[in-house]
């Protein structure tokens, strides 16, 4: 029985502020397999790397990230929230994240980019975040993920090699053909839909399934006999 990878959702973010470079690093020497982590693009047009719409749960901040420049929303605070230890932490771009995955010992990690426009239509997200692979030639070690299907769709048809992530919610009865249709590579989904008819009709079709947020072990031990590629954790040293 293959052990499914382990990728660190949003980071280590069970022990430390989700989505800042403390997260990601100590991610690494957890020793995962991967890192996932979500995209928006700022008021001047920069990629930043925060799950919510809003920055008031994960910073000191309070609106939207849309309407702040990359300058003004590196002065907030992204890790008081969490815990006062971590106070002085910044929100991070994807650049930076990129120009670290090169370092050395960092050549074997992976990074699913959530992209993060299914509620707020970023005009040029998919653009922004290719040129940004390119430009630091990480495309074999990249995957990109959405429940936008419209937005995969898009980064499909100006690359077609870069890996693509489906993701979706609950249990839809037509995500197998919608990844189809998109050029999907895998299913992003929750551990009841992977445990499902319908989880077993992807895997039969050739889709890898990827899960997510799974941190207790007993739902590790089903998610690992059915045979899933992924598991993505808050926890991830629980599981390596």
């Amino acid at each position: 029985m293959n052990k499914p990878a382990i990728f660190a959702h949003r980071g280590a973010s069970g022990q430390f502020p989700e989505n800042t470079m403390r997260a990601f690093e100590e991610a690494l020497q957890s020793g995962v397999n991967g890192i996932e982590l979500d995209v928006q693009l700022t008021k001047d047009g920069e990629v930043i790397i925060i799950h919510d719409e809003k920055i008031d749960r994960t910073t000191n901040g309070q609106g939207f990230v849309k309407d702040f420049t990359l300058a003004e929303l590196e002065t907030f605070d992204a890790g008081g929230w969490f815990s006062s230890k971590f106070e002085g932490e910044r929100l991070v771009t994807l650049d930076k994240v990129l120009a670290w995955m090169q370092k050395e010992g960092n050549h074997l990690l992976r990074l699913n980019i959530e992209l993060k426009n299914d509620q707020i239509q970023y005009v040029g997200l998919e653009d922004k975040v290719l040129a940004l692979i390119n430009k630091y030639d990480l495309q074999e070690r990249i995957i990109i993920s959405s429940f936008n299907p419209f937005s995969l769709q898009r980064v499909r048809m100006q690359n077609a090699n870069i890996e693509i992530g489906y993701l979706i919610f609950g249990m839809p009865d037509n995500a197998l053909w919608i990844a189809k249709e998109i050029g999907a590579n895998a299913i992003h989904c929750e551990a009841p839909y992977a445990l499902s008819a319908y989880g077993e009709a992807a895997k039969k079709a050739g889709y890898p399934l990827r899960i997510y947020t799974v941190n207790a072990e007993d739902e590790y031990k089903q998610l690992m006999k059915a045979g899933v590629e992924v598991i993505m954790t808050d926890f991830p040293e629980r599981f390596n």
